[in-house]
């Protein structure tokens, strides 16, 4: 097995926990998920609901491991799972409170930029929630989760065309969404 084939170690992890070995838990669970939190923060924007999806994903994939297939991608298994669970949360809430937006970790050490940092992805963040939900999930998997249009149509289980249809209506009513706010946003950018 190599050891920067994550597809690999994860098949091998997912025979571990299908044994019942806790420590494979432990390394899956680190492996993917602030990726998987991410996704269900920016789908969300709700940091307690995004932390319960997440832990319905895992325990969806602990369930299943017994019947794990190596040629699955766990990445790819997870963010359709949390995408669905989003999904269907969007829709049991039918609404949510844009107050409070998802910490997400930044490195920079400058307090100051640190801040205007933040200020930013709020703004961003803000918008985000006021799109419809497809644009919001096309958005956020090729922008955030940094999927590619065609593992994103895939995850959304679309077409690529109607994919890039969906982003670009996405971006440009995000544009006007954040066009009010454009001195704001570039003074935090610097």
């Amino acid at each position: 097995m190599k050891q920067d084939d994550p597809i690999t170690n994860d098949a091998a992890l997912m025979v571990q926990v299908a044994a019942g070995d806790m420590t494979a838990c432990r390394f899956l669970s680190a492996r993917h998920m602030d990726r998987s939190y991410g996704l269900a923060c920016h789908l969300l924007g709700n940091n307690t609901y995004a932390e319960d999806v997440v832990q319905d994903a895992f325990l969806r994939l602990w369930k299943i491991a017994p019947k794990w297939q190596p040629k699955a991608q766990i990445g790819t298994w997870l963010h359709r799972v949390i995408h669905n669970l989003c999904i269907d949360r969007l829709r049991k809430e039918k609404r949510f409170s844009d107050n409070e937006v998802p910490d997400i970790a930044d490195p920079s050490p400058d307090p100051s930029q640190l801040r205007e940092q933040k200020q930013v992805q709020d703004m961003v963040s803000e918008g985000l929630q006021k799109l419809p939900t497809r644009q919001r999930v096309a958005i956020t998997l090729v922008h955030f989760d940094e999927c590619t249009n065609k593992d994103a149509a895939s995850q959304m289980d679309i077409s690529v065309d109607a994919l890039e249809s969906l982003l670009a209506r996405g971006r440009r009513k995000l544009r006007d969404l954040l066009a009010p706010r454009k001195s704001e946003i570039e003074g935090g950018i610097n």
